[in-house]
């Protein structure tokens, strides 16, 4: 066993609790080891915490992972001992969506990154006393120093990366960055409406931007976060609590904008994309705020319109997060901006700041390694 140390989380809303554990150091043939360097907090980690979500508890979170590789099994043929990467969801990999490019759509997606095992049930984590912990938290669990994770969640990057602010890139940035290139895929000129201007929304942001998109309208709550979007590159900005969101759309964009990414993923928020497309348009819904809620869509507002749930932006990883990358290197995808790194022993400094709205993406590092 691998002697590391992990935030973990023993019971429903509280507090996590820096703990020495175990990681197994017996891989399969297709799994790897990999030293975390930083982890990013995401609004799906406090999901679990809540036990909104599963898996259940005790079980160590974390699914924005960066790192080196320190182990590969033996069939491993992606990623090599000192590899930079950063760590991505898992998929099967023999599934008609998998097969067809569409990993994150994966069929076996859920069993596979919210149960809190691996696909067979065993974990490769234990605390100090030895009881097992729930772990593989999308196919990582990266607020763990070590992780044991499947080839396919190892998605090797540039060493000109700087791999201390890359973990976002393994989930917020593909779920919102993909959700345009990938689901959305507007054309130059094209009006785009990104609701919430967290991470996902943010990513979406620079994506359209990236694609040549006019107008960009950024929706958000807090005045930091539009003032940021407008510095990545949205054209217009709204204030969701200022009045009705839909009708300042369309001052902007009379018939409605032709696309629209809901970031927030709340059942007022995907009526408000809804609402705000003109005939023919297109919506993504990308946020999981909402989880267990239905929302009302009145059936007129389908005609003529699509809308998409997409998960992960609907992204093949390992094609996407070194785009991102070489975007981010030619200056033209700052996903730095949305960073703040704090030593993973304030964990709980950087949940707070994170559910309050004062940093975007908190990117927690592992100052004890």
């Amino acid at each position: 066993m691998v002697t590391t140390k992990a935030a973990v989380l023993r019971d429903k809303a509280a507090e996590f609790a820096l703990e020495d554990i175990s990681v197994t150091d017996e891989l399969r043939p297709d799994e790897v080891r990999v030293r975390v360097v930083a982890t990013g907090i995401c609004h799906t980690d406090l999901l679990v915490r809540d036990q909104i979500l599963p898996p259940a508890l005790p079980a160590v979170l974390g699914h924005e992972g960066s790192g080196i590789v320190e182990a590969v099994g033996i069939a491993v043929d992606t990623c090599a001992v000192g590899d930079r990467v950063v760590l991505a969801p898992r998929s099967c990999g023999r599934c008609a969506n998998c097969r067809s490019g569409h990993p994150m759509h994966c069929a076996e997606w859920l069993h596979l990154n919210l149960r809190g095992r691996r696909a067979d049930g065993s974990t490769a984590y234990r605390d100090a006393a030895g009881a097992e912990l729930n772990g593989h938290f999308f196919g990582q669990s990266s607020l763990s120093g070590h992780v044991v994770t499947q080839q396919r969640s190892v998605i090797t990057i540039s060493d000109e990366a700087p791999l201390d602010l890359a973990g976002p890139l393994g989930c917020g940035m593909i779920a919102g960055a993909g959700a345009v290139f990938n689901v959305l895929k507007p054309p130059p000129g094209a009006g785009v409406a990104v609701i919430g201007a967290g991470a996902v929304g943010l990513a979406g942001v620079m994506a359209a931007v990236v694609l040549g998109c006019a107008p960009i309208i950024a929706v958000d709550l807090h005045r930091n976060r539009l003032d940021l979007a407008a510095e990545l590159g949205a054209t217009h900005l709204i204030d969701a609590g200022a009045g009705d969101v839909v009708a300042a759309v369309k001052r902007i964009c009379p018939d409605g904008v032709s696309f629209c990414l809901d970031a927030v993923g709340l059942p007022q928020t995907v009526h408000t994309a809804m609402s705000a497309l003109a005939m023919g348009g297109a919506a993504a819904l990308a946020g999981s705020s909402g989880t267990g809620q239905d929302a009302a869509i009145n059936l007129a507002q389908m005609m003529g319109r699509t809308l998409h749930g997409v998960i992960e932006g609907d992204s093949v990883p390992e094609l996407l997060i070194p785009q991102l990358v070489d975007l981010h290197l030619a200056g033209r995808f700052p996903f730095d901006k949305l960073v703040r790194t704090y030593p993973i022993e304030e964990i709980g400094v950087a949940v707070r700041d994170a559910e309050t709205g004062r940093t975007v993406k908190p990117v927690l590092l592992h100052t004890w390694r």
